[in-house]
């Protein structure tokens, strides 16, 4: 028999998988498609040359053997293999508008999931904190990502804190040929990850989804509040009534919003802002409409 907590588990995924299979219809497909190319082009056949094709592609063995010109066919090998890191640290247990961080996760990783199995990729889950903590090898099909939702809704992380270092080291370990690799955080990391980060960056392609809280760059006033680091458990008292705490904050967040835009430009890593307050697919679909604009 099974039990209420077990029961609500299996409803709560069988609610993400409705919403983002909705998603995945209506947005995600072709947005998804025509953002991210294969590993690279797979030799098809040798034909004919027809006049007004690319002479780079002339195959001179065969046109010397045959006496006419041929050309090299190729395909776009499209099968990837895509990886979702996500942060498992106590600061995604936060949220002050209606869900946590680590709902928004949860969905958002969803979403991309049945994406790339939609496109006939292979999916795979590294779960973080300031260690890697899980690793789910990357598979195609439904059942692979339902378990991948179940995991990331049930696991309960060693670590609280944040380290990128591990994930992305352990990242380029597992994944030697080229892939696409989603980074779902917060990106309130406790090391230096940049040089690993540019590297990283040379060998995947690396995707960075910011997931914040608004109250954590916009502090309204509440009068003096018990306020605690969910990583490092230090808890402090702030005056949110006192305009200069509140301009102090929001400065601090201000200066760590333009040190996360310039890392993310000079390693050449895409980036996407969400918000538990704000429905995530306008973003998605600005950042797909720009990868297939580049493209």
């Amino acid at each position: 028999m099974q039990s209420d907590a077990h029961r609500e588990l299996i409803k709560k995924i069988r609610r993400i998988q409705i919403r983002t299979s909705r998603q995945v219809e209506d947005l995600f497909s072709g947005g998804y498609h025509s953002s991210f190319k294969g590993r690279g082009m797979e030799f098809d056949e040798v034909r004919a040359y027809i006049p007004g094709d690319d002479i780079r592609t002339i195959d001179w063995n065969v046109t010397a053997r045959t006496g006419s010109p041929h050309i090299k066919k190729f395909i776009e090998e499209r099968e990837m293999t895509v990886m979702l890191l996500v942060d498992m640290s106590a600061s995604h247990l936060f949220g002050s508008r209606g869900q946590l961080k680590r709902d928004l996760v949860a969905e958002v990783t969803a979403l991309l999931a049945f994406s790339a199995i939609e496109n006939n990729d292979r999916i795979g889950l590294i779960l973080f904190t300031d260690q890697v903590e899980k690793v789910i090898p990357p598979k195609t099909g439904t059942r692979h990502v339902l378990r991948m939702i179940r995991e990331l809704l049930t696991f309960t992380p060693k670590g609280d804190a944040t380290k990128l270092s591990p994930a992305l080291d352990y990242l380029n370990h597992i994944c030697p040929r080229r892939a696409t690799a989603f980074i779902l955080s917060d990106l309130y990391y406790d090391d230096q990850p940049e040089r690993l980060l540019t590297c990283s960056a040379k060998r995947h392609d690396l995707i960075s989804v910011c997931i914040r809280d608004p109250q954590e760059m916009d502090l309204s006033s509440a009068g003096i509040v018990p306020w605690q680091d969910t990583e490092s458990g230090e808890r402090i008292l702030i005056d949110t009534a006192s305009a200069a705490v509140r301009d102090a904050l929001s400065k601090q967040e201000q200066s760590e919003e333009r040190r996360l835009k310039r890392l993310h430009e000079r390693s050449g890593i895409d980036l996407i802002r969400l918000y538990t307050d704000q429905p995530y697919e306008k973003a998605f679909r600005t950042f797909f409409a720009q990868r297939a604009h580049r493209r």
